[in-house]
């Protein structure tokens, strides 16, 4: 059973802090009077290490929802050029829910932006009280870990508006645990307010880097969301900040606390806890610490023969095959990360079924139709729910954050460099694995353009070059399926201009999601997004 210390519910204090009384029962004694042995009361209460993790679990505890039903992951991945869900046999049209993400043609009452809406502001709540037990000495601790815990919880909050800053833009900022109705901030203002509660925070911040720190906000963690968020900054602000994403991620780099993994699958499999690139990971365990249940929405039902699941999946979404087609055959990530052709029983090694990378129309796909994501490992016995822990953060992504920087600041030749060396553990021979600068400089493989039934492209769209979009196939190909790709092509200008599968582009605005209906109506600070209807 792997080690869940981190991923429990917390309990508030409260329900810690309890009075203890012993009664002695009457044995060979007539004085009955009761004596107490033992009594902790809130003022005399001194926590342990323990409870406050469980205060501060409150706080985490809504990430998990980034890779469950219609999670970060779905808002992700479902508007991008990667994952498609398609109607099935067996349905999933689901009242055009899937579509709508697809076509970019979302409502403000889709649920996929409400999701995340609804969840980090339920995380910054959560971190804004525990600021406020301890500001409040409600928590008593001593000033060290006042400090410490207070620094934690800004830099958490700080991760959960560097999500929001990227969907939803012009948000709330909540700096406090209030009863109030917030008013709104523009994105420049949430931009600068993550950047700089980060810097604020970062020195007062954890070095260590092991088990007691697993899944928490570390001084890593948090220079890896700042450096995100610098990367994105032209985005966000208009102004690009390359220097800064160096800066950042040199930091991280320079701390020794990360390695590369010399296996590319072993980053995904259950037992990762212990992986050396995870920066922050999200901690799932299928008995104590669900909800990871997208695997149930990407594998097909008869999967369960051949991985040997408890459960049948439900078989939904499979990958766009012209993102397929843009893999180098030599590359290792793409049957790592992919499902493909025969798919063998479990037990007796039959064929059980035979996936097809054909999808001739997300109007009408058969079971088959789409290879399937099969990066994070499905454990014999694997149930509704994985115990994968999910790598929000890891080490690739500084590396190719710097590399990107570099790349955008004409030193491509030193971010070949970096690109080379993330891209051997996936090659068998090194020369394949070796790119160049100006490579690097060059357009995407991906073929932008919809897709008739037979697999052709019949509405080609814009097909002016992508710049740097050969970096943005590595992207593609590195950090498939982790909840990103909308992001990356955003940055990339793909995401705003070019037609894929059965998409076409819809305009800038669509860069945002809409503020939901029922958070306006229950807020009316709130003013909804350019492009939406009011």
């Amino acid at each position: 059973m792997k080690n869940i210390r981190n991923k429990v519910i917390a309990l508030r204090l409260r329900f810690l802090v309890l009075s203890v009384s012993v009664i002695l029962l009457p044995i060979g004694c007539t004085d009955l009077e009761e004596e107490v042995f033992s009594e902790v009361t809130e003022s005399s209460f001194v926590p342990a290490e323990s409870d406050i993790i469980s205060v501060m679990a409150s706080a985490y505890t809504p990430m998990r929802y980034v890779m469950g039903w219609q999670g970060y992951f779905d808002l992700q991945e479902e508007p991008a050029d990667m994952f498609v869900t398609p109607t099935r046999p067996n349905g999933w049209d689901d009242g055009g829910t899937y579509k709508r993400m697809h076509f970019h043609e979302w409502t403000e009452t889709q649920w996929q932006p409400r999701n995340t809406w609804i969840t980090c502001f339920n995380g910054i709540n959560s971190a804004n009280r525990v600021i406020l037990q301890i500001e409040s000495g409600e928590l008593p601790v001593s000033e060290a870990q006042a400090t410490s815990i207070i620094a934690e919880m800004r830099a958490l909050r700080a991760l959960y508006y560097s999500m929001l800053v990227d969907t939803h833009g012009n948000v709330p900022i909540i700096a406090s645990y209030s009863d109030e109705l917030p008013v709104q901030n523009t994105r420049t203002e949430v931009y600068d307010f993550i950047v700089s509660e980060l810097n604020e925070v970062i020195p007062d911040l954890t070095e260590i880097v092991d088990q007691s720190t697993y899944g928490r906000m570390t001084k890593w963690a948090a220079y890896h969301v700042l450096a995100r968020v610098y990367l994105n900054a032209e985005v966000y602000t208009g102004t690009a900040q390359w220097a800064n994403v160096i800066t950042a991620c040199d930091a991280i780099i320079g701390s020794g606390a990360f390695t590369l993994s010399s296996s590319y699958s072993d980053i995904f499999a259950t037992e990762n806890q212990g992986n050396p690139e995870m920066v922050f990971a999200i901690p799932y365990d299928q008995i104590f610490a669900g909800q990871w249940n997208a695997h149930m929405k990407m594998l097909l039902p008869d999967h369960r023969l051949v991985f040997g699941m408890q459960a049948q999946p439900w078989g939904g979404s499979s990958c766009n095959p012209q993102f397929i087609d843009s893999y180098e055959p030599t590359d290792n990530r793409l049957a790592d990360t992919w499902l493909m052709g025969d798919q063998l029983n479990y037990s007796d090694g039959s064929v059980v079924m035979t996936l097809r990378k054909e999808m001739p129309s997300i109007y009408n796909c058969d079971f088959t139709d789409g290879f399937r994501c099969g990066k994070y490992e499905i454990e014999p016995g694997a149930t509704g729910g994985l115990s994968v822990d999910f790598p929000f953060l890891r080490y690739t992504d500084v590396l190719m954050m710097k590399a990107e920087a570099l790349l955008r600041t004409n030193r491509s030749d030193e971010a070949a460099v970096i690109v080379t060396q993330v891209r051997q553990r996936s090659f068998d021979d090194s020369a394949d694995a070796t790119v160049t600068g100006a490579e690097l400089e060059g357009g995407t493989t991906v073929q932008y353009g919809t897709l008739a039934e037979d697999g052709t492209i019949d509405q080609p769209g814009d097909q002016s070059v992508v710049p740097y979009g050969r970096f943005l196939d590595e992207l593609g190909w590195e950090f498939a399926a982790e909840a990103r790709r909308r992001t990356d092509l955003i940055r990339f200008g793909v995401y705003q201009t070019k037609n894929w599968y059965n998409h076409t582009p819809k305009g800038d605005y669509t860069t945002l999601f809409p503020i939901g209906l029922e958070e306006r109506n229950t807020n009316t600070n709130l003013q909804q997004n350019p492009g939406y209807p009011n």
